[in-house]
């Protein structure tokens, strides 16, 4: 997925200079996440400052703990800055002193937690919002639910919260989550088999593309001029979840083809050397991170674009924000056979072994795979998945879940 665009370097994610007030501007939505703003851009990004299109909303920060609020220079003082690039309902909130992180004794970090919701649901009624919705982002915010100030509750399921490469029992604590929320949305098909059967409300979304970023074009950018075509190029975080050694193993045998490496490192663990070997490569391009403004011009400057997964119990579950990009850029493609590309084979290549991806990558640098109809085709696909669309139905569900009057506000005012 995208996350080597950060939230600092967004530009308009989509949302426009113009800052206009939130279409219906009586709903209060509080985003509990699990960053402070200005890390990775991630899913949660994407939807919450769609949804201030819509609602006043509200990114929760987790909070700090007491002793950096108390003793370590932190800001004293809860704050919500609005962020100037977004829609005037979108802010963020930062925890003072008085609401900060604890641990024990439980009963006290649970009341400080308590009125660290109604905190925040109280600055959005004086902002004029009647119904509040709780917006939970991981398992770990269900004490938001306890606050009872919310006329709705929502959980996003973006992950598979264990990280586990091998298959884990449920959570017991995410189930109950899952059931006792208003309305739960699922980013993957495997984690809606898994996980959408335990509540009725349960809506299929999947990542999407701020797809003018990825369709419009570009200027070739500088630091890819001097590198020899073809070039097949991976665009996001560098992580364990990667086939290293496949990449190792295809650039060893093909010293005629470009590997362009587009993002920063995460977490690698044992994987760090084989990247460390891959990058010495003399065929290999490593060229770092990118800001949201330029990211855009480097699939359509490819040859191919590569989704090189190991395949295991982890990533059966994820749905790679770069596959629509991928597809917005028009840029042949060809990725590893996990569940969620199964079903855009008819788009998209996809092998499981070396000699596999040979092939397919043999068959994306032939001219019929860039062809007007090919390149039309992927666009096409993508436009589907813009997260403008895709929040536009979150938002929909939403106020159909608050009541019917909302669902005929959202109605006439949206649609």
């Amino acid at each position: 997925m995208s996350t080597h665009v950060t939230a600092q370097n967004v530009g308009h994610a989509g949302l426009g200079s113009s800052r206009p007030s939130p279409l219906l501007p009586d709903v209060g939505v509080i985003g509990f996440v699990p960053e402070e703003w200005g890390g990775l851009w991630m899913p949660r990004h994407q939807v919450l400052t769609r949804l201030s299109k819509y609602f006043h909303v509200v990114w929760a920060e987790p909070p700090r703990g007491w002793r950096d609020l108390w003793f370590g220079g932190s800001p004293c003082q809860d704050t919500m800055p609005p962020d100037p690039v977004f829609h005037k309902g979108f802010v963020r909130f930062q925890s003072g002193r008085w609401h900060p992180q604890i641990y024990r004794p439980a009963i006290l970090a649970s009341w400080v937690a308590n009125r660290r919701v109604h905190h925040i649901a109280d600055t959005l009624r004086r902002r004029g919002c009647k119904s509040i919705v709780c917006y939970l982002w991981r398992p770990e915010f269900s004490y938001a639910l306890d606050a009872d100030v919310c006329d709705m509750s929502c959980y996003h399921i973006d992950d598979e919260y264990s990280f586990s490469s091998s298959e884990q029992p449920l959570d017991d604590h995410e189930v109950q989550l899952i059931r006792r929320v208003d309305q739960v949305f699922i980013h993957s098909p495997a984690l809606l088999e898994r996980k959408g059967h335990l509540n009725s409300h349960t809506l299929f979304v999947p990542n999407g593309v701020d797809y003018q970023s990825f369709a419009d074009l570009h200027e070739e950018p500088a630091d890819m001029r001097e590198i020899p075509r073809p070039r097949l190029g991976y665009v996001g975080n560098l992580k364990t979840q990667l086939n290293f050694g496949l990449l190792f193993d295809l650039a060893g045998r093909h010293p005629e083809w470009s590997f362009v490496l587009v993002g920063p490192r995460g977490y690698l663990g044992d994987d760090a050397a084989i990247l460390d070997q891959l990058s010495a490569l003399p065929n290999v391009y490593w060229l770092g991170n990118k800001s949201v403004e330029a990211v855009g011009a480097y699939p359509q400057h490819m040859d191919v674009c590569l989704l090189p997964y190991v395949c295991n119990d982890y990533t059966k579950y994820i749905y790679p924000l770069k596959l629509h990009e991928y597809l917005a850029s028009g840029c042949p493609v060809v990725g590893a056979p996990i569940q969620s590309l199964l079903s855009f084979q008819h788009v998209i290549k996809l092998a499981s072994d070396v000699n596999g991806w040979e092939s397919a990558i043999a068959d994306a640098l032939s001219p019929d795979a860039v062809s007007p109809d090919a390149i039309e085709t992927r666009r096409t696909i993508a436009q589907r998945f813009d997260w403008n669309v895709l929040v536009h139905r979150i938002a929909k569900t939403m106020c159909d879940r608050l009541s019917s009057e909302q669902a005929r506000r959202f109605a006439s005012m949206v649609d």
